[in-house]
């Protein structure tokens, strides 16, 4: 009887189904525990060679034994990992990028298979390619309205570098995830490359500015003067000012306790807490503040009295009629209709945040309480800013804000 002699841990080698040949070997997964991972081949040689290059794999790691499609991830990793532990927005930020971008370009990609070439690869495709064709959007419009890519007149709608960064960034935490349950040992979008995103050049308005703003929308009696201001004394972001509720007011002590938001997130409305426990404080008020807010008060009760039953409760400081909350893109056109009005520059709610350090070293507010209001780290980045003063006249015209509205009360 002739043997055949074989290598060392060649007896892992076996017949297989219809002719074919298979190995093992045992592995160590990224979890630590131990298994059985196989090959397969056509003939001896074949998987003999696949047998080595496994046992090599395993001497220098740990082994993935499992695979999946990336697309089957993303739906788990947004389902069980993004919605239930991350905030409202994060979700639809991350759900909308996966369901346009990830899916449609790598969803069918083995995660195990996935090398940095592929993601880079695809991400330079994508930023060369018209997301108007890509997604379908005018070929969704309706005959009537379609006016561009499905006419064959593309419209060339390249995205940013900033969605470009987005987009790596999604997918580089979608596969961090996938290196946390042991489905990849390393992370193939952590070096792709993308263009530096050039940062917006925000802008604000000067003192003179601000203080026209105000007076307008005081004299026209605006019902959302008072939003305007602690926008612009306290540096509230448009949820904070939206989300605030009169038992966080105490217009006695001249306080407003910070820890609610107004957000709008896909198809709801939310009054939830902020985002970072570092946004919730308890900022003083100067007197301007507190005197809009009484006046504030005494409107919603009068408004309150003409709606009678169809009045709805909650406790929201700025409401509609009816007392239900304010939808946030509804209160962005009634700012820039008193820009407007008021005939200043047209800035954003956000920028106008830039310009509360100048309104209170205008109102004399001590560069401590500046800085609590601001709710800056450093009492030096304060300062840098706190700095820059404006004329006299319009230091008293703002002064005078509060207290001719106070007489008129």
């Amino acid at each position: 009887m002739t043997t055949r002699s074989r290598a060392n841990g060649e007896g892992s080698i076996f017949p297989y189904r219809n002719g074919s040949f298979a190995a093992y070997v045992w592995v160590t997964k990224p979890d630590g525990k131990r298994t059985r991972k196989y090959v397969y081949g056509k003939t001896r040689e074949e998987t003999h060679d696949k047998w080595l290059a496994l046992h090599q794999k395993a001497k220098a790691g740990p082994v993935v034994t499992k695979s999946l499609t990336l697309g089957n991830f993303a739906a788990y990793w947004l389902r069980e990992i993004v919605q239930p532990n991350l905030a409202p927005g994060t979700y639809v930020t991350y759900e909308v990028t996966s369901r346009l971008y990830i899916v449609p370009g790598l969803g069918k990609r083995r995660l195990d298979k996935l090398q940095i070439s592929d993601t880079q690869t695809w991400l330079n495709a994508v930023r060369r390619e018209c997301q108007c064709c890509a997604q379908g959007k005018d070929k969704r419009r309706k005959p009537a309205r379609q006016r561009c890519c499905a006419l064959g007149e593309c419209c060339h709608e390249f995205p940013s570098a900033s969605t470009i960064g987005n987009i790596r960034r999604v997918l580089r935490t979608l596969l961090t995830q996938a290196i946390t349950e042991g489905h990849i040992t390393a992370n193939p979008a952590k070096n792709v490359k993308v263009p530096a995103a050039r940062a917006k050049k925000r802008r604000a308005w000067t003192s003179d500015e601000a203080r026209q703003f105000l007076e307008s929308a005081r004299t026209d009696q605006d019902p959302y003067y008072a939003a305007y201001v602690l926008v612009l004394v306290l540096g509230l972001r448009k949820g904070e000012m939206l989300g605030a509720t009169w038992p966080n007011i105490d217009l006695n002590a001249g306080e407003v306790t910070v820890d609610m938001q107004l957000q709008r997130v896909g198809n709801q409305l939310l009054h939830r807490e902020t985002k970072t426990p570092t946004s919730d404080d308890t900022l003083p008020m100067p007197e301007i503040c507190t005197v809009a807010l009484r006046e504030r008060g005494a409107v919603q009760r009068a408004t309150q009295e003409q709606a009678g039953s169809a009045w709805q409760r909650t406790d929201l400081v700025f409401t509609t009629r009816f007392g239900t909350p304010i939808e946030p893109r509804n209160f962005n056109r009634y700012w820039d209709r008193r820009c407007d009005l008021a005939g200043v520059r047209r800035i954003t709610i956000r920028d106008a945040r830039r310009t509360c350090a100048s309104l209170l070293a205008d109102l004399d507010v001590h560069p401590r309480v500046a800085m609590q209001i601001l709710r800056h780290a450093q009492f030096s980045i304060t300062m840098e800013i706190y700095t820059v003063v404006s004329s006299a006249a319009t230091r008293a015209a703002l002064k005078k804000l509060g207290e001719s509205l106070e007489h008129q009360s």
